[in-house]
């Protein structure tokens, strides 16, 4: 059976100014990386014969509101410039996502709290950002494009079977997660003592090698995630669980569009 990168997905039903930005997004990355990089059995029973099935059509629905939420969230945090909710925002939606985790929670409440939460948080980063200096006007609009662009070329790719997700595949992308994750955290312990850290971070060569990695990485993850929920619709796991998947993929969105922007902001600065 393989295994995901996102922790959502292992609860669905069993069978068995720039540097402020940099300090800031480096830590939100690094969190929404590791959320991503958990990974354990993961199969799908059939709903209960009072339950309706669960069906593509739910997924896209309930992934599309999720993310309307937080792009509105965002957007409505980046006009208003209420930059001081990034932090708070960002705890809020860390919390959320660890109950509905280990909750195993279908409750749309929490999942739409979560994208609120991480849509205001994010927004504030790309506020702060345009704010910081002309150069990086309208990078927040690049980014959303962006991170749009890469979810539907990589369900493209997951839908063509260009790339197919075997065993191996799995086994090899969980562990350049779980190294980009450990790279990242390292990097941001280090900034602390030293500038620049190691170097991941500060629009060095090196900084733009690695987060185009981050971003393959995240982009590929795309694809454990598609196949999850592809396999919750065959399984005929209970409708309930579109909010479920609609979470797990919002994980690996925040984290893609958090590397995206950085990447952005390199070629800008």
């Amino acid at each position: 059976m393989r295994t995901t990168s996102n922790p959502a997905f292992r609860n669905l039903p069993q069978q068995g100014g720039y540097a402020d930005f940099d300090r800031q997004a480096g830590a939100f990355g690094a969190g929404a990386a590791a959320a991503d990089a958990r990974a354990s059995q993961s199969g799908f029973g059939p709903a209960a014969t009072s339950d309706r099935r669960l069906t593509t059509d739910d997924v896209v629905i309930k992934t599309a509101i999720t993310g309307g939420v937080a792009l509105a969230a965002g957007i409505a945090t980046a006009l208003s410039g209420a930059f001081v909710l990034t932090l708070p925002a960002f705890i809020v939606g860390f919390v959320v996502s660890l109950i509905v985790i280990f909750k195993q929670s279908t409750n749309p409440a929490l999942v739409l709290i979560y994208s609120a939460a991480m849509g205001v948080a994010l927004g504030g980063i790309t506020g702060a950002l345009e704010l910081s200096g002309t150069q990086f006007e309208g990078i927040g609009f690049q980014a959303v494009v962006g991170t749009v662009g890469v979810f539907i070329g990589m369900l493209i790719v997951y839908k063509t079977g260009a790339v197919k997700v075997t065993p191996r595949f799995t086994k090899w992308l969980i562990g350049a997660i779980v190294g980009v994750v450990v790279l990242m955290l390292v990097n941001l312990v280090v900034s602390f003592f030293t500038t620049g850290g190691l170097g991941l971070r500060d629009g060095s060569p090196i900084a733009f090698l690695f987060s185009i990695v981050c971003i393959g990485v995240a982009a590929f993850s795309l694809l454990l995630d598609f196949d999850q929920a592809d396999r919750a619709v065959k399984a005929g796991a209970p409708a309930k669980f579109a909010w479920y998947i609609a979470f797990g993929l919002m994980t690996t969105l925040v984290w893609l569009y958090i590397e995206i922007l950085r990447l952005l902001s390199y070629f800008r600065n």
